[in-house]
């Protein structure tokens, strides 16, 4: 026997006249909204063959309730319902979403929903939905409109007149409905590997537009619709290109999604943070195939939880975000540590340095097919409140790598390109991996000499690591031991938190707690950073140890130390451990030597004393080029050691580093000149 199907026009009104939807009714004509929410949820319990309908049939089911809502409106409050014009039924949480990539004919009239990025973004138009034409003659005719084509009269409804062209629109009097275009691409966590991702253009109209940007992550519920491919001047092809239709779209880019956490997941979440060594566990847990590296570990611990970020009182944005940059000899694991990191993050990008471009990395202003322009988010805005993990930066070319010096401090990325003048949300975590110029790292050079990368970002990182590999008997036996164990057991290395574990854990901390610097812990911090500036001791030539921006990078990782444990208060053991890691990475990039620190080793690129040598021997040319046309070196020589007690050999270093740098030139054997430009 055949199931008999309800109606749905009747269903829906015994629906809206339960108690809470009268109540949203009389709150969307106070707000003078014109869409209700159904909760699909709350539908299927009401009436499972009205859900199951919905689903099946979407543009009827959809049709029917929304009169079966303008009804209801009408004795709710008949005068909105009068003035409001067409009234939605916006359906959300379909408890089976399709994954992207799976949608396909079989969904085609259907109703489907899916989870994903928003990468670009149409300017909204109205689209025009009943014209009406005048004719020369005075007779005026409605003509409702579908499809992609202007439809207009065949021919003039006035009997006596019955002209078939030189109809004039008159847009006052037609009807018009907000229209935009999404396309929305997979996210790239659900990205299977090696796979290439997908995206769908979502078409969103009337009080839907303008709901989500580039970047934005949304769950789209509508209905499945196909349009023929269009070959100019031969007609319609045989393949279909699919679209959803939207009738609901939700934006999760505000905040890290906790959707997927379950009261058992918080509960081991909750149960986790009162062990008393979460810390060692956290850092255990990160990359335990990877032998060693316990401080980069602890360092990726930071970037994953990551600092508050704060807004002053004039609207200047304080990064919460840590940076971090890995520079190593070949074969030292850092690649590996970048994809686990863009892996375990909840939301994580890994791009390489060789094939990323600036509007890669930030957005790219293109020509859509009628003419406009549209804007597509790119690598950091698509990484918005999760990690980027970008390797061998130092390969990236100089003017697509000067895309990110926004991006790393003022967590935005600007756009002003084809007419379009945008700035889109960039609150990225960088976690960079660079390679030695020389192939190897030389302790000779400083950090600046030995990775191609301008110093206006290496300064930005918060935290340096240098990774050295050198021949060490004890370590060497350890780590070979390691390395075949691991694959004697198939690559399965035990992990005291599981990945997915370890990736929810930080979901939760990220969106639910936010720690706040006790007095204890600002003040142990003052201490040290007042140390540190201490030892320049304020005379002439003293090497500064650290700067403001890292005392901000400082309380930032105790911020992270704080959240690691899902505490509130940020504790003087929290500012000690970001203080030791700090000083280690100080120490590793060599701005930290056992005299006196130099920080402008890193914001420079030479030590204090290197710069302030190089200025006096540019000083001392300058002056004697006044009376001597050309500058004897031995003279120079003599003179540095005598006035400014610049010993020869370190005299002889700052000339042969001005020549290479183009300060000073040599006319002839023996002189130097100061070279104009």
């Amino acid at each position: 026997m055949a199931r008999v199907l309800v109606d749905p026009l009747e269903k829906f009104q015994e629906l809206f006249k339960k108690p809470e939807y009268r109540k949203m009714m009389k709150k969307m004509a106070v707000e003078e909204k014109r869409s209700l929410y159904l909760d699909f949820v709350d539908l299927s319990l009401f009436s499972k063959e009205l859900a199951s309908m919905l689903v099946e049939k979407p543009e009827e089911c959809l049709k029917q309730a929304s009169l079966a809502l303008q009804a209801q409106m009408r004795i709710e409050d008949a005068q909105y319902s009068e003035t409001a014009g067409k009234l939605y039924v916006r359906v959300k949480g379909l408890p089976h979403k399709v994954p992207l990539r799976s949608i396909g004919a079989k969904h085609i009239e259907k109703m489907a929903s899916f989870d994903g990025i928003v990468v670009r973004s149409t300017p909204i138009k109205p689209l025009l939905m009943e014209a009406i034409f005048k004719c020369k003659c005075g007779e005026e005719m409605t003509i409702p409109q579908h499809g992609p084509f202007l439809r207009q009269p065949s021919r003039c409804m006035n009997p006596s007149c019955r002209r078939e062209s030189g109809f004039e629109l008159i847009p006052e009097k037609s009807k018009f409905m907000d229209f935009q275009e999404l396309r929305v691409q997979e996210r790239p966590e659900e990205l299977p590997p090696g796979q290439l991702p997908r995206h769908l253009d979502v078409v969103l109209e009337d009080d839907v537009v303008d709901c989500a940007r580039p970047g934005d992550r949304v769950v789209v519920t509508g209905i499945v619709r196909a349009r023929p491919e269009v070959v100019p001047g031969k007609g319609r092809l045989r393949a279909f290109n699919i679209f959803v239709d939207a009738n609901s779209v939700e934006t999760l880019g505000k905040e890290l999604e906790t959707l997927d956490l379950s009261l058992e997941d918080e509960k081991k979440i909750l149960e986790l943070s009162k062990d008393a060594f979460i810390h060692k566990k956290i850092v255990d847990s990160i990359a335990p195939s990877i032998f060693g590296y316990e401080d980069i570990k602890e360092a990726i611990m930071y970037l994953l939880f990551g600092g508050v970020p704060k807004v002053t009182p004039e609207g200047v944005t304080i990064r919460g975000d840590v940076h971090i940059l890995l520079v190593g000899d070949p074969g030292t694991a850092k690649s590996q540590m970048l994809r686990y990191v863009s892996r375990v993050s909840p939301r994580g990008l890994y791009t390489s340095g060789r094939g990323t471009t600036a509007a890669g990395l930030t957005a790219a202003v293109l020509r859509e097919k009628a003419g406009g322009m549209v804007l597509e988010a790119g690598a950091l805005v698509l990484a918005d409140k999760g990690v980027a993990a970008v390797d061998e930066i130092d390969k990236m070319r100089d003017e697509d790598r000067v895309a990110m010096h926004e991006m790393m401090e003022q967590q935005t990325v600007s756009v002003a390109k084809g007419g379009i003048v945008a700035t889109l949300n960039a609150r990225t975590s960088i976690m960079a991996a660079a390679n030695p110029k020389l192939g190897r790292y030389e302790d000779r050079l400083s950090v600046a000499e030995n990775i191609n990368i301008p110093l206006v970002i290496l300064s930005r990182f918060d935290l340096i690591f240098i990774q050295r590999d050198l021949p060490d008997k004890d370590l060497d036996d350890r780590l070979a031991d390691h390395i075949l164990r691991s694959h004697r057991a198939g690559g399965a290395e035990a992990s005291p938190i599981p990945p997915e574990l370890l990736r929810k854990y930080i979901t939760y901390a990220r969106s639910r707690v936010t720690p706040k610097l006790s007095q204890e812990a600002a003040e142990h911090l003052k201490q040290f950073y007042l140390k540190m500036r201490e030892r320049s001791g304020g005379a002439e030539g003293s090497p500064i140890a650290i700067t403001p921006r890292q005392l901000e990078a400082l309380v930032r990782i105790s911020e992270a130390r704080a959240r690691a444990a899902l505490r509130e208060e940020v504790t003087a053991v929290d500012a000690e451990a970001a203080i030791q890691i700090m000083k280690k990475s100080l120490q590793a990039v060599g701005a930290l030597g056992a005299e006196a620190g130099d920080i402008d080793i890193i914001m420079t690129g030479r030590p204090a004393t290197v710069r302030e040598g190089i200025a006096s021997v540019l000083m001392l040319v300058g002056e004697m080029e006044k009376k001597f046309e050309e500058v004897e070196l031995e003279e120079l020589y003599r003179r540095l050691e005598e006035e400014y007690n610049i010993e020869r050999r370190a005299a002889e270093e700052y000339v042969r580093k001005m020549i290479s740098q183009g300060l000073l030139y040599s006319p002839r054997t023996g002189y130097v000149k100061k070279a104009r430009g």
